[in-house]
């Protein structure tokens, strides 16, 4: 699987994910921050300390929503349509996205 997309926000590009590897289903990306990347870098890092057991699911709907409000979209480099609704976990220069 190889594939790639830019993640926007709005007109900004916030980064570039590149597809290495698939853990169904899960894309495994290779992350290269953008201009757009510093201002929500730290909802991403609070997204990506959630770890371990969240009962409630409290923990996660705190770190998501942030991020979901942003309105952040896919969008391919090759041919394909935008994505507009995914969960996207970034850790580094590692990303995890599902559609």
């Amino acid at each position: 699987m190889s594939g790639a997309w830019r993640l926007m926000r709005g007109g900004e590009l916030v980064g570039l994910l590149t597809v290495h590897g698939i853990d169904m289903p899960v894309y495994l990306c290779d992350f290269s921050p953008g201009p757009g990347w510093e201002p929500v870098r730290p909802l991403f890092e609070a997204w990506a300390a959630v770890r371990g057991p969240d009962p409630d699911g409290s923990r996660t709907a705190a770190a998501l929503k942030p991020i979901l409000d942003l309105g952040l979209t896919l969008v391919p480099v090759a041919d394909g349509e935008t994505i507009d609704r995914f969960f996207l976990r970034i850790d580094g220069d590692k990303a995890s996205l599902r559609y």
